[in-house]
């Protein structure tokens, strides 16, 4: 998870996608040091009130000790997850952002997410961008990207009455406050900013986004994925 010269895949999808989208939490499963490293790094500005609907420079982790690495974590992300939901009852879902230990040791975080979503009635979204993967950000930009994919657009069927102006910037993570300032400009223009993705963004922000009649790409690095997926499926233009 360093995130110094270059950051891995975990920092990709934890430090830039995920991160910003403020009212879920986002767990950092592995050891304290990763998540540790990427609290606070990036200035995603958002509204809202800390520890009730925004969960941005909170720092959540499994604190992986030498017994999860030989035993495995699936039993400890269980007991986060429900203490997260008895904390935080507010939270609209969870992600579980993997890293290095987690794919060495095979944990399933995919079966643990599946059952504890369907226990807690919410989106929780495993993100197997363990650090490993790939030596820059940008791959966790990709498997991101295919979390939101197959976690949150296969498994929504989202009630929102799309307009013929809809559109949604892509890859803005309103640091220091410029997605602000483009949703303003585009809203003079007479278009309706549906979702932004992902800085101040919501989780409701991210489910709609297939609604829309246009994506506005401002960091195509991390986002050309998502956007290639939707005007294929969704014919959305970008």
């Amino acid at each position: 998870g360093v995130m110094t010269i270059r950051g891995c895949a975990y920092a990709g999808s934890k430090g830039v996608v995920w991160g910003p989208v403020k009212d879920m939490v986002h767990i950092s499963h592995g050891p304290v040091g990763c998540g540790q490293y990427s609290w606070s790094q990036r200035r995603n500005y958002y509204v809202g009130t800390t520890g009730i609907d925004t969960f941005v420079t909170m720092q959540f982790t499994s604190d992986f000790q030498e017994k999860d690495i030989v035993f495995g974590g699936d039993k400890k992300l269980e007991r986060i997850i429900d203490e997260i939901e008895e904390l935080f009852p507010l939270n609209k879902g969870m992600s579980v952002q993997s890293e290095c230990p987690i794919g060495l040791i095979g944990d399933d975080t995919e079966a643990v997410s599946r059952n504890k979503a369907k226990e807690h009635e919410k989106t929780i979204v495993p993100v197997r961008c363990e650090g490993f993967r790939g030596v820059s950000q940008s791959l966790g930009h990709h498997i991101a990207n295919d979390a939101i994919r197959d976690w949150v657009f296969e498994k929504k069927d989202v009630e929102f009455e799309a307009g013929p102006y809809d559109v949604n910037v892509i890859g803005d993570y309103n640091i220091g406050g410029d997605a602000w300032a483009s949703r303003i400009l585009l809203e003079e223009m007479g278009l309706r900013v549906v979702g932004n993705w992902s800085g101040d963004a919501t989780l409701a922000e991210i489910e709609r986004a297939p609604k829309a009649k246009l994506n506005l790409i401002h960091c195509y690095r991390s986002m050309n994925y998502i956007c290639r997926h939707m005007e294929e499926k969704y014919g959305i233009d970008w």
